[in-house]
């Protein structure tokens, strides 16, 4: 999600504040380690598929089913970690027809196998699981499961879960660095309704009981927050783009009374997919095609089933993130949670504390999205003017292993920083091969920082070393000193981490010219006619001083 103050950020930032004036660092738990890191328990088994069954009911916003959980097995080991958050609750586990023993501990549920676990074999848990889900209280920024009725009286329904985790509905390996490679998610819901979740329709099974199942197959690996059920009276309409890998699916889900306002404003799914595929590559989900799904809060990336509620307008709810007049071009939960498809769907974090992956390169997404279609003055204006967000009240990058995510400046400061990095690189077309590289090599992985981090040092032949820890681990904004003295210019970076070297394009009485400041250390050049006039080109993310 993103922020100008959207609510989204308005939480982040209440918190970063918070931890700003507390000026330690958080309290973690036992259950935070739990949660965040690669216990024990979970790494000896690779995921390889789920198939998810659940029977949702609306009159009682309750949820039952069972989740067939298929790994292989990397090591020797005979206990299995699973994630259920309470108040859902564990009713058994089967393996090959033998019940197994159960221990929980807060959210984990330690599995004790029977059965040898023998290196490269495959093996499947039954996990039977029933309960009343939490409820969002602020979706999607609050996980849980939202329960909604539209203007006809329908159930209208759909889960969000980014953060607060996967196993808030469904027992799940609820850590992001492991992957299913594949899914099957079966709901069942009253047959006057309509279930939609990722990947590909298969069948709709009609029983007996007047109720239906909808079997949804994906057939590319999928983070656990990207699983979703949105259940609601839909009615459908579709297209095909003509995409780089050929023709690709669209498929819409609306409320019946928005169906016409939707044949509108889903014009920018086209829009979305030919700017994209030009800066990120192909969309990274051809087999299972892409949906935009109405939902009863503003809209979030679950993967091929992108989900929406922005009312039907353009900019975000109405408004311009930006300030400029660019931001009311285009649909901003359509642009930005549809740019996640690359950015968080296709290249996952592994760990929490880098969500910077999946948001800085998706709020620099919007104004990627803008240069396309408006030109490049557009999308600088666009995403300079994000920068009046920016609070610069802790890292960007959170604290590792247990779930723990950094500042909200992830969003702002974050695509202004991919928007600096862009002008020292100083050629557009090998950065857009870097952007379209990215999504290459790590094609549907997840990854950390650091891979990141020295992918983008390697391809731009520059070590980026200190310029990522300015911008993802400091919260202060670089400033460019300098002093005039007839025709010498003195100048350095001060506010800076050790050995930052940023180079810097200025305007020296309206002629551009590079510079290369150290930080701390004062350099000098020789001006023909003085400098009468210096300005700091305003797309780098630094701020400028005249001292003494």
């Amino acid at each position: 999600m993103h922020k100008h103050l959207p609510y989204c950020l308005f939480l982040f930032l209440c918190f970063s504040a918070f931890m700003a004036r507390a000026q330690t660092k958080p309290t973690f738990t036992r259950q935070d380690t739990l949660r965040g890191s690669i216990t024990p328990e979970r790494a000896w088994w690779d995921l390889v598929h789920y198939d998810l069954r659940i029977k949702v009911n609306p009159q009682d916003s309750s949820m039952q089913g069972v989740n067939l959980v298929r790994y292989k097995v990397l090591k020797p080991q005979q206990t299995l970690q699973i994630d259920l958050q309470a108040p859902m609750h564990i009713n058994q586990v089967v393996q090959n027809g033998q019940k197994l023993p159960v221990r929980q501990e807060g959210n984990a549920w330690f599995i004790q196998l029977k059965e040898q676990q023998s290196p490269g074999s495959l093996q499947t848990v039954e996990v039977h699981y029933d309960g009343k889900p939490q409820v969002s209280t602020n979706p999607p920024w609050s996980g849980g499961v939202t329960w909604k009725k539209d203007t006809k009286g329908n159930p209208f329904i759909a889960t969000s879960v980014q953060g607060d985790g996967a196993s808030l509905f469904w027992p799940c390996k609820d850590h992001m660095y492991d992957e299913p490679d594949s899914m099957i998610i079966r709901v069942n819901v009253p047959g006057h309704l309509t279930n939609v979740s990722n990947g590909r329709l298969r069948q709709v099974e009609q029983l007996a009981d007047g109720t239906k199942t909808f079997h949804w197959a994906v057939v590319n690996p999928i983070n656990n927050y990207g699983v979703n059920v949105n259940i609601g009276d839909y009615v459908h309409f579709s297209e095909t783009y003509a995409g780089e890998k050929g023709p690709l699916d669209c498929n819409y889900y609306v409320l019946r009374d928005n169906l016409e306002k939707a044949k509108v404003q889903f014009k920018d799914v086209p829009r979305m997919l030919k700017a994209f595929e030009h800066w990120f590559g192909p969309y990274p989900f051809y087999e299972d095609g892409f949906k935009l799904v109405e939902v009863p809060y503003l809209g979030m990336e679950h993967q091929s089933s992108v989900t929406y509620g922005n009312k039907y307008q353009n900019g975000y709810l109405g408004r311009d993130l930006s300030g400029t007049g660019w931001g009311l071009k285009f649909d901003f939960i359509i642009i930005h949670e549809s740019g996640h498809e690359w950015f968080a769907n296709n290249i996952t974090y592994k760990d929490i504390a880098d969500m910077w992956i999946h948001e800085s390169f998706t709020a620099y997404s919007e104004n990627l999205f803008v240069e396309y279609f408006y030109g490049k003055q557009a999308g600088s204006e666009y995403v300079i003017g994000t920068r009046k967000g920016i609070r610069n009240d802790r890292p960007i990058i959170g604290y590792y292993d247990v779930n723990h995510a950094g500042s909200g400046d992830m969003y702002n400061k974050g695509a202004n920083m991919l928007h600096t990095l862009r002008q020292v690189v100083k050629n557009d077309k090998k950065w857009r091969n870097i952007l379209r590289g990215l999504n290459k090599e790590f094609y549907h992985q997840t990854v950390t920082a650091a891979q990141i981090e020295n992918y983008l040092s390697k391809q731009t032949g520059k070590d980026l070393s200190t310029f990522f820890n300015q911008y993802l681990r400091d919260v202060r904004i670089p400033v460019f000193e300098y002093r005039v003295n007839g025709n010498r210019l003195s100048y350095r970076w001060a506010n800076s981490v050790s050995g930052f070297n940023l180079p810097v394009k200025v305007w020296l009485n309206g002629q551009e010219k590079w510079l290369q400041p150290q930080t701390d250390t004062w350099q000098d050049t020789k001006l023909a006619n003085g400098a009468t006039d210096l300005k700091v080109d305003a797309n780098f993310y630094v701020t400028q001083k005249l001292v003494p």
